[in-house]
């Protein structure tokens, strides 16, 4: 939040828990308890709030950066593998369902589940 970039989503404030909702979305797309959307909604909640900002992607690109930065400040730097897996699933989800809805939050269709992450890439649902 601190970039002079990607700060500028959050210029009109965001949700009090907002970390906190992070780690439990994150957690349940990559494969742990559904606790996101158990408690506080599903994808298309979360799709809504990023969408009908125009197109950004230059700030999409520094998010992804500002990830990979948080992954070494983190320490994750030992571990090639995951590091991959996490930075192909943000770098995924940035400009994939994040940015999919640019023109308004109503284009968003109800009912979205949230996407499931692997170490092979995108869960597809059978």
């Amino acid at each position: 939040m601190a970039d002079e970039v990607v700060s500028h989503a959050f210029s009109h404030g965001f949700h009090p828990d907002h970390n906190r909702r992070l780690a439990a979305y994150w957690a349940e797309a990559l494969g742990g308890p559904p606790d996101y959307s158990g408690f506080y909604g599903d994808e298309t909640s979360v799709v809504r709030i990023h969408s009908g900002n125009g197109q950004h992607e230059d700030m999409d690109r520094r998010a992804i950066s500002c990830f990979e930065q948080a992954l070494t400040d983190v320490g994750l730097t030992n571990d090639d593998v995951l590091r991959q897996v996490l930075h192909d699933y943000f770098a995924w989800a940035t400009n994939t369902t994040m940015s999919r809805y640019e023109r308004s939050p109503d284009d968003v269709p109800d009912g979205l589940r949230i996407p499931k992450w692997s170490w092979e890439g995108l869960v597809r649902e059978s």
